[in-house]
């Protein structure tokens, strides 16, 4: 196996990774999965495989994937990759400290939901839908509150010279 073949597996690993924590399609993660797994078991180079338009031919390895892996052999990074990987704005990321969200919750919250505000946030919780989010487990009531004092807070902060 070549370190070409390893580095390009590790990414899949990792874009897959990434996509559960934040409770993506679980087709797309095994899709990741398996192209990491064949990838892995090569015995050629994947290079050398795309130059010779095999690509297709692996298994697990479809339209979108074969377009991923001739821009990892092309740029040595894949977009999507990197875009899984950005890190949260620390405003959202502050939402962690509320009652009853998880990293994986407010990650799940901000990519997947687009809730970028605290307005967003207050108006899905008003509604009754946070509930109805697997993995969420939290008292509407205390998370308002939550809600209302880190909005004093976020104001106050705006205010300080």
């Amino acid at each position: 196996m070549t370190d070409t073949n390893r580095r390009l597996a590790g990414l899949f690993q990792s874009m897959a990774d990434q996509l559960e924590a934040r409770r993506e399609n679980p087709h797309r993660i095994r899709a990741y999965r398996r192209a990491a797994e064949s990838v892995l078991r090569l015995n050629d180079d994947i290079a050398a495989i795309a130059r010779h338009g095999g690509l297709k031919d692996i298994s697990g390895i479809g339209k979108d994937l074969a377009a991923k892996i001739e821009e990892f052999l092309k740029t040595g990074s894949i977009q999507a990759y990197e875009q899984l990987h950005r890190p949260l704005p620390s405003a959202i990321a502050a939402w962690t400290s509320l009652p009853g969200l998880t990293d994986v919750a407010v990650q799940h919250l901000y990519f997947r939901l687009g809730i970028v505000t605290l307005d967003d946030l207050e108006a899905l919780v008003r509604s009754h839908l946070l509930r109805t989010l697997p993995g969420i487990i939290v008292r509407e009531e205390d998370l308002l509150t939550a809600i209302r004092i880190l909005k004093a807070k976020v104001k106050e902060e705006d205010l300080q010279p």
